[in-house]
């Protein structure tokens, strides 16, 4: 096939799968990039989820400490008779269970600790989404390398089949790239 007499005939048909393994490498190109960043992003995500975790935790020992203050200075109450001193326990206690309260929901802030769950859980659903495009990304590029080692391979072989098969991966991947995209 390399003889000149089948040049002409041979030519069309490369240039098709040349044209064929370019837009594959476009399209994988495309594919590893948003991986890459899908990637970048579940982990970056991930890390913001485990500080608000460790926040919560923060805020739940705090208020463990808090709550448990005010009780004890609640018991010791009734056996205090200086009206002074009483006063100024039942002032601590209420200041106590104020932050106690602000410690379990602080909305204007958002670091309560209802808030921090929330503010946790939706982080974690946002990893749980670019963990799932970024394997999506993986798929599409696993398929158009494939196509790419077909249509290449079609070229030294001359087998069309080799063509279709390498059209269909390559489909696949862009199919697979869109839902990445998507997700």
């Amino acid at each position: 096939s390399m003889s000149g007499g089948h040049g002409g005939h041979v030519d069309p048909s490369s240039k098709k799968v040349a044209m064929l393994i370019s837009v594959l490498a476009l399209v994988l190109a495309i594919s590893e990039t948003l991986g890459k960043g899908a990637q970048t992003t579940a982990l970056n995500v991930n890390i913001e989820a485990a500080n608000l975790w460790n926040f919560f935790q923060a805020k739940t020992i705090r208020g463990t400490v808090l709550k448990t203050a005010a009780e004890e200075f609640e018991a010791e109450l009734p056996s205090i008779t200086n009206a002074q001193a009483r006063e100024a326990m039942e002032k601590r206690i209420a200041e106590w269970k104020k932050n106690e309260a602000r410690y379990q929901s602080e909305p204007e802030t958002g670091e309560g600790r209802k808030e921090l769950m929330a503010r946790a859980l939706a982080a974690e659903k946002r990893r749980d989404v670019s963990l799932a495009a970024y394997h999506n990304y993986e798929i599409a590029s696993a398929a158009v390398q494939i196509a790419i080692v077909l249509a290449s391979a079609e070229v030294i072989t001359g087998v069309a089949a080799m063509v279709w098969a390498s059209t269909g991966l390559g489909l696949i991947g862009i199919v697979f790239c869109t839902i990445g995209i998507f997700w």
